[in-house]
């Protein structure tokens, strides 16, 4: 890969060059210090001590001329300001268009110095995590703390940043007021909702908000779709081009995955009564409901390769084939055919197309939206889940057209069938393919590790710098580092060709995290798929009790992860959460087991309720965590980050479904201890490794 060093030096403002962070030397000091340490010519204190006063250096060498630079564009401002009150008696259109510009390109300047500050970010950490590396010491851990809340921390200083701020909100309130507002008498202050829109506002609110990550509910919620970024943005070429995104499009991406979604859960709280109507065994539902997954196994391959040419053509066929597997699904009960009805829900899931909707949004939709978008997409995945069995407690009638019978069974099929036809009318007329000649092009980058990075930083201000970077570190397996030259082999930079060279790329704690979702994916899976059995044969709860259970289930999932994302990943760090709620989904388990006759309704759904909250928790962290901490060759291409995801967890539901109907021969009274045993088992081997991996890298 191109390293840092040649990238820093590519990317600097050639009149600033003598003020970034000595990015060459520092390496060159950390191998020197490698090697005095070897041969034992110096002891370690004295290289603690003498790599601490020259990163102290090279620290107030930003600091200082970041401080310089505010005051140039302040001074600029002060000049500007006194302008505008000459103008304000006098309406001259031209000198008001002339100080309008005059602002924007301080506004430039600034998101110039903005991106100064973000190198260097990128600098400091990298050059922190190579001497932790080469000398097998918490260095980073010790120079954070003792920096981050000293009064006089330059550290501080820089990823503080309050100058900056000021900077920006004089920039925005004098060009709000050099708009024509015919008349009104209101500032942006007045109107804090109706922000100022102009684009190089926007380009330096993006420019902080990545210099400046602190979570929140949307940036929570926007990786769980693990749509991850290649590259660390350039100043002025942050934005996609917006002529590849129509929202029509986007939004006919998010349908898909809507009616997607509820076409999974919808025959949850009737696949047994199905079933048994065409006699097979109850527990046969675990096949009816995991034949959809086991077919998503593959077509999320081959959806996500059919993307990299087309998206409008391969939509157009899922929807085809959702409908043709839907009325395969509907017309099984009438031809008395368990076949049928396998072979319509594994033609359902052949039409899965989450893979192309995730591509599109990464590919599309440009980077200022791309958040707005991603949390679009596990939003309407979330309604998805709640719908499905909200729509089958609906359906409880029983009538025939045609010698072809409506009723709990086969409706779910008629609905969604009709469901996709309509999308396909929609998505013929409005979906508009974007061209391809746009497309950038695979050159060596830089991993998105570096943009990362920098959020690391500054949030370990306010916690752990390095805690919460430490975790990333040894997790990213694009940082390949090497004594020699900064130059390395540009195929380092493709994207992974198949599913095997694409998981040699994972390391030990993205394995683990991977482990962690096929874990929580599993167990929640047993708790859906199942429930209607375990309902049915313990409190003789109907289709209706059962849809508006797993429909409040699904319900949890937006609140849980609004507190989970504004709330409490701000006061805890992501292992602390991950592993507490790795805990909870193990307690909500056990609590879970029929050891206490009789076994109750308010043991079933408290203990269901903890189950699955957790694992919903759960889900987000870890997800937010992976999308953080992947290669950045997975961020593209046909075997991405998104796939091995999906591919975990879909494998998960496969096997917790197979495992309910091998259960089911062992008897309908034993189906509900046989099913929690594996889940039980794999919760406490994923805690295990959590603190394992955890303990041994950090």
């Amino acid at each position: 890969m191109v390293a840092f060093g040649k990238k820093l030096k590519e990317r600097q403002i050639q009149e600033w060059q003598g003020y970034y962070i000595n990015y060459k030397l520092m390496k060159k000091k950390v191998r020197q210090y490698t090697q005095q340490i070897q041969v034992g010519s110096q002891d370690r204190g004295h290289v603690l001590k003498d790599f601490s006063r020259m990163l102290d250096s090279q620290i107030e060498k930003i600091v200082l001329f970041l401080l310089e630079q505010q005051g140039h564009l302040a001074s600029r401002i002060a000049k500007l300001g006194e302008q505008q009150e000459a103008l304000q008696q006098q309406q001259d259109i031209s000198k008001i268009s002339e100080l309008r510009e005059a602002y924007r390109e301080v506004g430039r300047d600034l998101l110039k110095l903005l991106y100064f500050v973000e190198l260097n970010a990128v600098g400091l950490r990298k050059i922190l995590k190579k001497f932790d590396k080469r000398l097998r010491h918490r260095f980073t851990d010790y120079y954070v703390k003792t920096r981050a809340n000293h009064p006089y921390s330059q550290l501080q200083q820089v990823f503080k940043h309050v100058g900056i701020g000021a900077v920006v909100g004089a920039i925005s309130r004098n060009l709000a007021d050099l708009e024509d507002c015919q008349g009104s008498y209101l500032s942006i202050y007045d109107q804090p909702a109706l922000p100022l829109q102009d684009p190089t506002i926007e380009s330096i609110k993006a420019a902080v908000d990545r210099l400046t990550h602190s979570t929140n509910f949307l940036h929570f919620l926007a990786q769980h779709a693990l749509i991850l970024h290649e590259e660390l943005p350039t100043p002025v070429e942050e934005q996609v081009d917006d002529g590849r995104y129509h929202f029509m499009s986007l939004l006919l991406n998010l349908a898909n995955t809507f009616l997607y979604m509820v076409n999974t859960y919808i025959i949850v709280p009737t696949a047994d009564d199905y079933a048994l109507s065409l006699g097979a065994a109850a527990t046969v539902c675990g096949v009816v409901i995991g034949a959809m997954a086991v077919a998503q196994v593959f077509s999320s391959v081959y959806f996500s390769a059919w993307s990299n040419k087309s998206y409008f053509r391969p939509l157009v066929f899922s929807s085809i084939v959702l409908f043709l597997g839907n009325i395969m699904y509907a017309i099984a009960y009438d031809l008395n055919s368990i076949s049928i009805l396998l072979m319509g829900r594994l033609l359902c899931g052949f039409g899965s197309a989450r893979a192309v909707n995730r591509r599109y949004i990464s590919d599309c939709v440009p980077i200022k939206i791309r958040m707005q978008a991603s949390a679009g997409f596990v939003s309407a995945s979330a309604l998805g889940m709640a719908c499905g069995p909200a729509l089958a407690g609906l359906f409880q009638c029983h009538f025939k057209v045609f010698n072809i019978t409506f009723n709990q069974e086969t409706l779910p099929g008629w609905a969604m069938a009709v469901g996709w036809l309509f999308y396909l009318i929609w998505l013929w007329i409005s979906f508009k393919e974007p061209s391809r000649e746009e497309e950038p092009s695979h050159k060596p980058e830089e991993s998105n590790e570096e943009s990362l990075q920098t959020d690391a930083l500054e949030n370990g201000l306010q916690q752990p710098l390095l805690l919460s970077l430490e975790k990333k570190d040894e997790a990213e397996s694009g940082d390949q580092e090497f004594d020699g030259s900064d130059e390395a082999s540009e195929e380092s930079h493709q994207p992974a060709t198949s599913i095997a060279s694409a998981y040699r790329l994972l390391t030990p704690s993205v394995k683990v995290q991977l482990l962690i979702y096929f874990m929580l994916k599993y167990a929640m899976e047993i708790l859906l798929s199942e429930s209607s059995v375990i309902t049915t044969y313990y409190f003789r709860w109907s289709t209706t009790k059962v849809a508006i259970f797993l429909a409040f289930l699904g319900l949890t999932v937006l609140p849980v992860n609004i507190v989970v994302g504004s709330y409490i990943s701000n006061m805890f760090e992501d292992r602390q959460i991950l592993l507490a709620s790795e805990v909870m989904v193990c307690i909500g388990i056990i609590l879970s087991f029929h050891l206490i006759i009789p076994y109750s309704v308010a043991q079933y759904v408290s203990s269901g309720l903890i189950m699955f909250v957790s694992a919903e928790v759960l889900e987000g962290v870890n997800l937010s965590l992976l999308s953080r901490v992947m290669s950045s060759r997975l961020s593209r291409g046909t075997y991405n980050g998104g796939l091995l995801s999906t591919e975990a967890g879909t494998i998960a539901r496969v096997i917790a479904d197979g495992t309910i109907t091998l259960a089911g021969y062992l008897g309908e009274s034993r189906l509900l201890n046989i099913t929690l045993l594996p889940s039980l088992a794999i919760s406490i081997s994923s805690i295990i490794a959590t603190i394992y991996t955890y303990n041994t890298l950090y």
